[in-house]
């Protein structure tokens, strides 16, 4: 474990959270469907990890409570972009999974944010563009701890 509580660490804290905030902002733009929220888009793409979830794994890794879930769920299926199925194991359960047509969005909303990063890292020197293609596995890392 590295200690952070230096002056000079401190500030790179600082400025990696405001750059990572800022790039967050500007993907979030970036969307393809305005219509959906970006927890709606989140718990899209969290069932297109894990492929499906009961709406209480949902809140749990989305962070939010079941009876929010339960409405983003409620959404999602409205517009199609979600199917609740029986749960193989509980019947009093659902099993969320994705449809067809939420695949087809969020490979078109990464196509589009990947073009965007793209573009950016297009500015980037090569000894700029080096680094940061270092750095996506210890920012990857970050994410998930």
């Amino acid at each position: 474990m590295h200690d952070l509580s230096h002056g000079d660490d401190l500030a790179a804290v600082n400025d990696l959270r405001s750059a990572v905030m800022r790039l967050g902002r500007r993907l979030k733009h970036q969307r393809v469907d305005e219509s959906l929220s970006p927890t709606e888009m989140s718990v899209l793409g969290t069932l297109a990890r894990c492929g499906q979830a009961t709406p209480g794994e949902l809140a749990r890794r989305e962070h939010v409570q079941p009876p929010s879930m339960t409405r983003i769920v409620a959404l999602l299926e409205a517009k199609g972009l979600v199917t609740l199925e029986p749960h193989p194991d509980d019947r009093r359960q659902k099993v969320v999974r994705q449809t067809e047509e939420a695949e087809a969005m969020l490979e078109e909303s990464r196509r589009k944010r990947n073009a965007f990063l793209a573009g950016l890292a297009a500015e980037l020197t090569e000894d700029e563009w080096a680094k940061l293609r270092a750095a996506a596995p210890v920012l990857e890392k970050l994410a998930h701890l």
